[in-house]
């Protein structure tokens, strides 16, 4: 227990989101949410931090693309702007998959799937998901290599098989070659 309260260690944690600045002067935070639609953040319960720290939110509204909260506990804008950068977590199994259609699924289903191409040349594993502003980027990683980073988008990412754990990318389209090239192609 520190600060009084019981820490909890996610079995699999999900990122939902990431605590930005202090909004107000009462202890309202701005979150931006990874969730589709912003709001479903206060959807699932109590947050957890990466040391296992709870944080109930008590109040929470839509703020432009983000959301502004009000957690237990947080009551002056001191207390809020020391949980600036804080990511929030929920654990993998409170999450609704019987709710997912079948082209839906969560991003960090992701992580772990090797990128191929059609000849099944690998281009490493994806080891995270990013949103920088001008849409999601998939970060490949390979041993031995700089990790490279692509866009999640229909003309580079053609096809997700989480049975086979791969990816089907078009490397032309993703930026990893400037010509038709196969990986390897003049490393010699």
């Amino acid at each position: 227990m520190v600060d009084g309260k019981p820490r909890t260690k996610l079995e699999n944690p999900v990122l939902m989101g990431v605590i930005g600045g202090a909004q107000g002067l009462r202890g309202e935070v701005r979150v931006k949410s990874f969730t589709d639609d912003v709001m479903a953040i206060s959807d699932y319960g109590t947050l957890y931090d990466a040391e296992g720290r709870a944080y109930e939110i008590l109040d929470a509204r839509e703020h432009k693309n983000m959301v502004v909260i009000r957690f237990r506990g947080i009551n002056d804008r001191n207390a809020a702007e020391a949980l600036n950068g804080r990511e929030l977590f929920v654990d993998r199994d409170s999450l609704p998959d019987e709710e997912l259609d079948e082209e839906e699924y969560f991003y960090a289903d992701l992580e772990g799937l090797e990128a191929l191409d059609a000849d099944g040349n690998s281009y490493g594993i994806i080891s995270g998901i990013f949103d920088f502003g001008a849409g999601d980027i998939l970060e490949l990683t390979r041993p031995g290599k700089r990790s490279q980073l692509i866009p999640f988008s229909e003309q580079s990412v053609l096809e997700i098989d989480f049975e086979g754990g791969t990816i089907l990318i078009d490397p032309m389209a993703a930026g990893l070659i400037d010509t038709e090239e196969k990986p390897g192609d003049g490393d010699e």
